[in-house]
């Protein structure tokens, strides 16, 4: 498989309903995160920064064994290679269908 095959089916396993749905989450937290952090006034500290690597784990899970800032990458990390994951399922699920069709089988 030559470089151009390759990046033209990450690219179809990256957009795709499912992927994208998924980054919008990690942006929704990522976004939920960084308002907490900036806006929020807490006692003590914060754990609000801990849900960003649980929606991308488990890859950035392997980024926290490394010195910093490789941390921060793996979450960017760990959210691309989610969504390609998840866009690769939901490619194999729907191959054959219509664009509307219903994922049931039926």
């Amino acid at each position: 498989m030559n470089s151009s095959q390759l990046t033209a089916r990450l690219r179809s396993n990256l957009v795709n309903p499912a992927a994208l749905g998924y980054l919008a989450l990690v942006l929704a937290v990522l976004g939920w995160v960084a308002v907490d952090t900036l806006f929020v006034e807490h006692q003590d500290a914060s754990f609000a920064g801990v849900w960003a690597f649980v929606v991308t784990a488990p890859v950035s899970w392997i980024f926290l064994l490394l010195p910093q800032p490789l941390p921060a990458v793996g979450i960017a990390v760990g959210a691309v290679v989610q969504a390609a994951v998840i866009g690769a399922v939901y490619r194999a699920a729907t191959r054959g269908r219509g664009a509307g069709a219903a994922v049931t089988g039926r």
